[in-house]
């Protein structure tokens, strides 16, 4: 791996046992599957057929006209936000079921909504969630020079701006990702050595992408514009309506979790260790938000849950809210941070407080 990987100290403090033991011990003692359930299941169809269902009405015509096009196409937003938060982000953990294969192919609904399963688990699974606010690993936090998300980053003179135009970038994400991102990271992540231990190799990829993005392009723009009886181009600026929606409520979910002024942000140095194991490390760069929203806890897959996310990536999040108490009352007795006190306006409000730190320059030392 061709990355400045650092280490962690060894992960069997009394801390992390502590914690595993507990978990462990509530999934047996409630003869429950640490997977996802009925509740995951009949999410995934309301998610799906938000995004299809919409997308049907457009392409045969009817709902190809006048304000019921642009209905559909924001329904389709929300749809597809949905599969991002809900569905193909457990899948892709391998939360959503027992059995592998399901994971697999779930997680697989990404390609069919304009991604790649394959890339974003690197991204996401391997480089973010071992190498949280990691500055040079974490790429979730790198979006340099557009945005400084890490005071470790260089600030250019724009940055005193990001906090106003950042938004628009948040909602133009989704249509970076299937275009061109997607790409980029292939070619990135070669050079990094990050694709052979996935057990599949560049050519097989690209070959993969190339067809599940022609095919992608093909029924979301290609058949509307065949069938629905819209202009071309009015079918392309509702497709970026729908991926604008989609981009700016995956962002405003994900963000805030991750970049607020009291994380921890550390350098990637090669083969440095870092003083604490690896779950003291997610509760350090990691906050709670909204949690005593059920509708929130619903809507976002339980990711304002995502200090239980970040400690245990493979449970689903229906189960986050129940073993949100004892991830708490165990930080608390080993004296490690435990934040999960704001509402999620408040959240963003200390996002869009850190976007706007980190653009401002240094004062000058007295």
């Amino acid at each position: 791996m061709q990355i400045p990987a650092i280490r962690y100290s060894r992960d069997t403090t009394d801390f992390t046992k502590t914690l595993r033991a507990r978990v462990d011990a509530y999934f047996k003692e409630n003869n429950l599957s640490r997977k996802g359930d009925w509740r995951l299941h009949l999410k995934t169809a309301g998610a799906l057929g938000l995004y299809f269902v919409p997308w049907a009405l457009i392409t045969w015509g009817m709902a190809g006209q006048g304000w019921m096009f642009w209905v559909a196409e924001l329904a389709m937003g929300l749809g597809l936000a949905g599969i991002g938060l809900n569905v193909m982000h457990d899948a892709n953990h391998d939360a959503y079921s027992d059995k592998k294969w399901i994971n697999l192919w779930v997680g697989r609904v990404l390609d069919l909504v304009g991604g790649n399963a394959m890339m974003w688990k690197i991204q996401h699974n391997v480089l973010h969630h071992t190498f949280t606010n990691v500055d040079g690993l974490d790429e979730d936090i790198d979006m340099h020079p557009i945005m400084r998300f890490s005071p470790l980053k260089p600030r250019h003179w724009w940055h005193r701006f990001q906090h106003i135009y950042s938004w628009v970038f948040y909602a133009m994400m989704t249509i970076f990702w299937m275009t061109v991102k997607d790409w980029m990271q292939l070619r990135r992540y070669h050079k990094k050595d990050l694709i052979k231990p996935t057990g599949t190799t560049v050519g097989k990829l690209s070959v993969e992408m190339a067809f599940t993005k022609a095919a992608y392009f093909t029924y979301a723009l290609v058949l509307p514009m065949l069938f629905s009886g819209a202009h071309w181009l009015q079918v392309i600026a509702g497709w970026c309506v729908m991926q604008m929606v989609a981009g700016f409520l995956l962002a405003v979910i994900f963000q805030p979790a991750h970049v607020l002024e009291d994380h921890d942000y550390t350098p990637a140095v090669k083969g440095a260790q870092l003083n604490v194991d690896s779950l003291t490390h997610q509760l350090r760069t990691t906050s709670n938000f909204g949690t005593g929203s059920r509708l929130l806890t619903f809507l976002c897959g339980g990711l304002n849950h995502q200090i239980e996310h970040h400690l245990f990536p493979q449970i689903s999040h229906v189960h986050f809210s129940k073993i949100a108490p004892i991830v708490k009352k165990t930080a608390e007795e080993f004296g490690i941070p435990y934040r999960a006190k704001t509402t999620y306006m408040q959240a963003l409000a200390l996002h869009t407080k850190m976007l706007r730190d980190l653009g401002r320059p240094v004062p000058a030392a007295a």
